[in-house]
């Protein structure tokens, strides 16, 4: 055993010798002694290293690469195995890019979107289940809006139209609005929804999200109608006993004071919904509760104070009296032709604005409503225009 031993043993070396002096033959030939590049040195423990000049040609970096790989391979396969392993990642693939969060950040999306379109039917049918539960108020909230659209749409085109205005439909439009809320409110009679009109809780209890957002949305739907009646009732006063610059400031007026009202209508029903019960939730909710409902008081006032800025501004232009300019004189008139631009008529209480146009007073406050620059020369006359004098009611859905 130790002869046959002893033989493989030297057959090994034998072989191994022959490679290197192969390898050490090859490069001879490459770079032959006494050329600068060939300079080979031995080790301690007989390896024989050849060292060569960082400044050679590409090609020859090829070739030696290439005698060198024999000899080298079996110690650093396993290092460059290793070292390409964790380059390549554990399925081959290749390293990212230094700019790869964005990338990420776009799968990551590409992700999600996958996952809501192969959850689609399932939430297409917790949807269909939840219509199906509140299929009530959804349809008595896309009635009070259909409502709300097409009567306010009603009154901004009469309004627009001045002495040319329908009576008949501005007294049709007072009769729907109000037939609309008595028959809403006759049939949901035992919640007593109208009571958070006057900031008294509704016969809700308890308050639930959905039944806090019931209530607001009913309770704002119909101080909207209560604001479009008192704007049809502006119309149907007769032309002699208000002009239409006096109806435009009447028209501000009654917006404002209905928005400072739904400002205030949801505090009580969300005051009630965030305290809860504290026998029915426990002391750490109802605590909770208390926290939030003090937030939402502050964010509240917050916003009442924005609001009554706008009010405060809306009651000075409602009780004084709004001068564009200085009345004109009959050679001023004269000079400017006798004829209103606006209204094509002779002039009626004539206005000379800082600009030396000249324009009836009438016309030029109903331009006024909704410009701030003349109509002729669009000098700037006023430094804001005053809402709502239109007769248009705001859309916002006042919910919180």
């Amino acid at each position: 055993m130790q002869k046959e031993f002893a033989e493989m043993h030297s057959g090994t070396s034998q072989q191994h010798s022959l490679a290197l002096n192969g390898s050490i033959g090859e490069s001879a030939m490459l770079h032959p002694v006494g050329t600068p590049d060939y300079r080979p040195q031995c080790s301690k423990e007989g390896e024989v290293q050849i060292q060569m000049d960082a400044s050679e040609e590409p090609s020859n970096r090829r070739g030696s690469g290439g005698a060198r790989s024999n000899s080298s391979h079996s110690h650093s396969h396993s290092h460059s195995h290793s070292h390409s392993h964790s380059r390549e990642g554990p399925a081959g693939e290749r390293p990212e890019p230094e700019d790869g969060e964005p990338r990420n950040s776009f799968s990551e999306l590409r992700y999600i979107l996958r996952w809501l379109q192969k959850s689609l039917p399932y939430i297409l049918i917790l949807c269909t289940k939840l219509v199906f539960q509140h299929s009530l108020g959804i349809a008595v909230g896309g009635g009070l809006c259909v409502t709300f659209l097409y009567a306010n749409r009603a009154i901004i085109n009469q309004v627009f139209l001045q002495e040319r205005r329908s009576l008949l439909q501005c007294a049709w439009l007072l009769g729907f609005l109000t037939g609309s809320s008595l028959l809403l409110y006759d049939t949901f009679q035992s919640q007593s929804l109208y009571y958070s009109l006057i900031f008294l809780p509704p016969n809700v209890d308890p308050i639930g999200f959905w039944d806090a957002l019931w209530i607001v949305g009913i309770a704002d739907f119909i101080l909207k109608f209560v604001c479009l009646g008192f704007k049809c009732l502006v119309l149907l006063v007769p032309l002699p006993l208000m002009s239409f610059k006096s109806r435009g400031q009447w028209y501000m007026i009654i917006e404002e004071v209905s928005q400072f009202h739904r400002s205030f209508m949801p505090l009580p029903v969300w005051f009630r919904y965030l305290i809860g019960n504290k026998e029915s939730e426990g002391f750490m909710i109802w605590t909770l509760g208390i926290l939030l409902s003090l937030f939402y008081l502050i964010l509240k006032l917050l916003e009442v104070y924005g609001q009554w800025s706008r009010f405060r501004s809306a009651l000075q232009s409602f009780f004084h009296k709004q001068l564009y300019g200085i009345a004109a004189s009959q050679h001023q008139c004269s000079d400017a032709g006798e004829i209103c631009p606006i209204c094509q008529a002779e002039f009626r209480e004539p206005v000379l604005l800082t600009c030396q146009h000249i324009f009836c007073e009438e016309c030029i406050s109903l331009w006024f409503n909704r410009e701030k620059t003349c109509p002729l020369c669009r000098t700037v006359i006023l430094d804001h225009v005053q809402p709502w004098r239109d007769g248009a009611t705001s859309t916002h859905l006042q919910v919180y």
